[in-house]
């Protein structure tokens, strides 16, 4: 229990120390008009106060991530929790936090727009394909896991298949609206069972922490398999969105375009980041207390391997079993809750960035609607896929796009100041990232698959992975720390180009 409590403490501290130390980095400026005051058009940029934008940005992005992927993280042990604080404040927090205000500054602009300014334009080209990709995906993870939990939950007739299509009618309309008729007005609500599930359970696991003790912090590899997976790269993959989210980044804009001035940033955008670690923190403790010791036996998590590892089931287990039928209840609630308010703001960043890429003007409701229904449709399509293949390309492709988006506020750190040294609080996480994301990409069965070599295939994949992560720094360091100049009036000769539509 002191090892949990500890971790949350210092996810609150964190914010308070390191996130403030980012801001001053940054040197937001209120005298700047953001684009929701500039150029409001009542679609997207339609300015809101501050703490309705927070719990936009915090359930915009604490899907199924911080819950699915922490239980599964928890798999090797309380070794997780420092990849969530660590991650959280150093790597996730950051990232966020410039992706949201690099937005800001560029009229609003989708991350893929962005990222192009900043690395050029093949960079931009790659990223529109791999951002829509991925928005696809991680709309599909957070329309077929809601669905599969619902259907827990209801009559028989109300099954997956059901509620996938109910939900996808909500996200049609949630990508086709204007951001305050719907997600503006159901959030908060969202936002209370969000915070009534993150309590019930963290104060359920402390209180059944002398039947179902809660592991102090080791390092050891608890992963319960004949062959245990290592710890790096897999745990840093498994837990996305409770450390470091590239998904994040996509849905920043969203937000962007409603703060009314740049100070909001650290509240709305790191704020949220370490909202959400804590609340992979109280998924992956309970997770670890719950069932390590279920049977009595003392065999650790295998009884969280058998049933599936972070999945519908092990939720359902969690919340039934420290908070009983109507508590369980509540606690769903809130676990639905965060995958579908990020379900539906995917569909909607992925309609923005083909309004962004292709210059369409978002106010013309049939423009809108083009776009949507064949997204949405593509969706449902995937969503008959097996649900775990498209869960692990989606945590792949999420880490390699958040290693992106730090390169990219590196970028801008490094060539918008006169002290370039500003640059390194996004350098050194986009090392890691790229470290992270290569090593996995060697490793992984769904990719390379070295992991069939046995020892000599992770040797290699973690060769691959560093010396990947080496060739980054340095082409980073001769191309833009050296030259920022060069790298700046590169710059400005990409035009992102907003005005046209609002």
């Amino acid at each position: 229990m002191i090892s949990f409590l500890l971790c949350v403490a210092a996810l609150v501290v964190g914010y308070f120390i390191y996130g403030t130390f980012v801001e001053k980095v940054f040197q937001p400026n209120v005298s700047n008009k953001t684009p929701a005051m500039a150029n409001p058009d009542g679609i997207d940029y339609v300015p809101i106060s501050k703490p309705k934008a927070f719990l936009i940005q915090l359930l915009n992005i604490a899907g199924l991530g911080p819950i699915f992927g922490a239980i599964s993280g928890a798999l090797w042990g309380p070794s997780v929790y420092l990849w969530i604080v660590g991650g959280t404040l150093l790597a996730g927090g950051v990232h966020d936090y410039l992706a949201g205000m690099l937005s800001l500054r560029n009229d609003g602009s989708s991350i893929t727009e962005i990222t192009g300014k900043y690395l050029g334009h093949t960079m931009q080209n790659i990223m529109r394909v791999f951002g829509l990709v991925l928005l696809i995906m991680v709309g599909v993870v957070f329309m077929v896991g809601p669905a599969g939990l619902l259907a827990l939950l209801t009559p028989e007739w109300l099954n997956v298949k059901v509620w996938t299509i109910i939900i996808l009618v909500y996200y049609f309309l949630a990508t086709l609206l204007p951001v305050d008729k719907v997600i503006a007005r159901l959030y908060p609500i969202f936002g209370i069972f969000l915070i009534l599930m993150a309590i019930g359970v963290s104060v359920a696991t402390i209180l059944n922490s002398g039947t179902r003790p809660m592991m102090e912090l080791t390092l050891d590899n608890l992963y319960p398999s004949a062959t245990q997976r290592p710890i790096w790269p897999l745990m840093f993959i498994t837990v996305a969105c409770g450390a470091i989210s590239g998904f994040h980044a996509t849905q920043s804009p969203i937000v962007s375009r409603t703060l009314k001035n740049e100070k909001e940033g650290r509240w709305v955008f790191y704020g949220a980041m370490v909202s959400e670690g804590i609340i992979a923190m109280v998924w992956a403790s309970a997770a670890i207390a719950f069932f390590w010791n279920k049977d009595g036996s003392g065999t650790g998590l295998k009884a969280l391997l058998d049933i599936g590892g972070g999945n519908s089931k092990s939720v359902f287990a969690i919340c039934t079993g420290l908070l009983g039928t109507v508590g369980g209840a509540i606690a769903m609630v809130g676990v639905i809750a965060c995958p579908i308010t990020s379900g539906d703001t995917a569909f909607r960043s992925a309609r923005m960035i083909i309004f962004d890429w292709f210059k369409l003007d978002e106010k013309k409701l049939k423009v809108r609607l083009a776009v949507a229904v064949p997204l949405l449709l593509v969706g449902y399509g995937i969503s008959l896929i097996n649900y775990s293949v498209v869960w692990r390309y989606f945590s792949w492709s999420n880490q390699t796009l958040a290693m992106i988006v730090l390169w990219t506020g590196a970028a801008y750190l490094a060539t918008n100041y006169p002290n370039k040294n500003r640059c390194w609080i996004a350098v050194i996480p986009a090392t890691f990232m790229s470290a992270v994301s290569v090593t996995y990409l060697m490793y992984a069965p769904e990719c390379f698959n070295l992991v069939r070599l046995g020892m000599q295939g992770i040797t290699i994949s973690y060769a691959v992975g560093i010396v990947f992560a080496a060739v980054c720094f340095i082409l980073f360091m001769v191309r833009i720390y050296m030259n920022p100049a060069r790298s700046l009036e590169n710059q400005k000769k990409i035009m992102l180009g907003r005005a046209y539509s609002h």
